[in-house]
């Protein structure tokens, strides 16, 4: 029990550095947008934590021995290498937490958590090391995520969480691309990798055309096409870390708007759609 809890704990550390934890503050302003009840806020944040740690710790086992051979985060990954039976143990004890959490409270949070943390175990295990297949499987992973959000007859809560799925496949754009060259020395073939760097730059632009496009037509006509700033953005004379920042720094601050919009305008303002927060 101590090895799992210590396995967890470095888990939430460890991610929580790295701001890795972005898709729970994403899942709150949804519930705030949506107008949730405080107990339902409760409930809901505390199931997207545990998913979380769930989908990050799932990450972690099926990385081990790369990560053992490339010495990232040396004691961290040494504790979850000695205790690989505790790791296993900690990710079935989630998993049936969340399950009975589910069916206690709304059975709409099982499509959030078989998403979610299927998608996470299937790109974990395989589809990482898939080109294309990468990219769209940490969009629609991004998007389930957030899912704990949302009651399922919600439409304004499902565009909320199409449009932080479109932010997880840009970001998952500049992970690849920020280790493409360590991927190519391990013989990982991810879509940057397949397409080289400015390809993938390329299409990491036109990705985030999308997202400022779906944001202006369903959920706010003027904030949504400032999401389009971010394509300006240069990389690479200020390294990968300083241009991941400034895009979260540009998609943070517009959906931010979006939500307040949201918020004070009882619902979504888009050029093709108009949403109400309780429908």
């Amino acid at each position: 029990m101590s090895s799992a809890l210590r396995i967890l704990f470095d888990v939430a550390v460890f991610r929580l550095r790295r701001l890795e934890m972005a898709n729970l503050a994403g899942a709150i302003s949804v519930m705030i947008a949506l107008r949730l009840t405080l107990v339902e806020m409760l409930v809901r944040t505390g199931f997207a934590l545990l998913l979380n740690l769930l989908a990050y710790l799932t990450n972690d086992y099926c990385d081990l021995d790369r990560d053992l051979q490339t010495g990232r985060a040396q004691e961290k990954t040494r504790f979850l290498a000695e205790h690989r039976g505790a790791a296993l143990g900690a990710q079935w004890a989630l998993v049936a937490l969340l399950s009975a959490i589910a069916l206690v409270y709304s059975p709409g949070l099982l499509l959030a958590l078989s998403l979610g943390a299927g998608l996470c175990w299937l790109y974990s295990a395989k589809v990482k090391r898939v080109p294309f297949a990468d990219v769209l499987a940490m969009a629609i992973c991004g998007g389930a995520m957030a899912l704990v959000a949302v009651p399922l007859d919600r439409g304004l809560g499902w565009l909320l969480v199409g449009q932080l799925g479109l932010f997880s496949g840009a970001f998952e754009l500049i992970q690849v691309l920020r280790d493409r060259q360590e991927d190519a020395a391990a013989g990982v073939v991810t879509t940057a990798v397949k397409l080289g760097e400015a390809r993938t730059l390329l299409l990491l632009r036109l990705w985030m055309a999308l997202s400022a496009a779906f944001a202006t037509l369903t959920l706010h006509r003027f904030v949504g096409p400032a999401l389009a700033l971010a394509i300006l953005l240069p990389y690479g004379q200020s390294g990968a870390k300083t241009y991941w920042n400034r895009v979260r720094l540009v998609f943070g601050l517009a959906w931010l708007a979006m939500i307040v919009a949201t918020v004070l305008g009882g619902g979504s303002h888009g050029l093709w759609l108009a949403t109400g927060a309780a429908r």
